[in-house]
């Protein structure tokens, strides 16, 4: 896949060290799995979320997702004021690596959301294509 040109300075080459650069924060991985199993695409969405984010690290997460285009953002057909957030093709391809995480954890620890970590066990390869597939829906409608 190719480079953006304007990639930032890293560490170091590793692949790993990069994913961590741009996801590794405390929030990040949050907001995709927001978009990818909520629907979330809002702000007031985001604000909403039972983690209890803090609106200015909210802006500067969005700004740096959008920076690695991991997500992209339109202007709101109902109020050209606000921003709706989406996913873009770098984001969605964080859906086997989200659940796979999901998974880990919760074999690992005592974690909440059973129904979903039990939708993933059963059957990870329809959980991810009913993930991409709502992705696709979303993406050929018309804005």
């Amino acid at each position: 896949m190719p480079r953006n040109k304007t990639s930032p300075k890293r560490r170091s080459g590793c692949p790993l060290n990069a994913s961590v650069e741009m996801l590794g924060d405390r929030w990040s991985l949050l907001i995709v799995r927001d978009m990818m199993l909520q629907g979330f695409r809002s702000y007031k969405e985001f604000m909403q979320c039972y983690e209890g984010i803090a609106t200015n690290i909210l802006a500067d997460r969005l700004r740096k997702l959008m920076g690695y285009g991991i997500i992209a953002s339109e202007p709101d057909p109902s109020d050209g004021r606000k921003l709706t957030y989406f996913l873009t093709a770098k984001g969605i391809d964080l859906a086997p690596v989200l659940t796979e995480m999901v998974l880990w954890a919760a074999a690992h620890e005592d974690t909440g959301n059973q129904a979903l970590v039990q939708q993933m066990r059963e059957d990870k390869k329809k959980f991810l294509t009913g993930i991409r597939q709502r992705w696709a829906d979303q993406h050929s409608r018309p804005t």
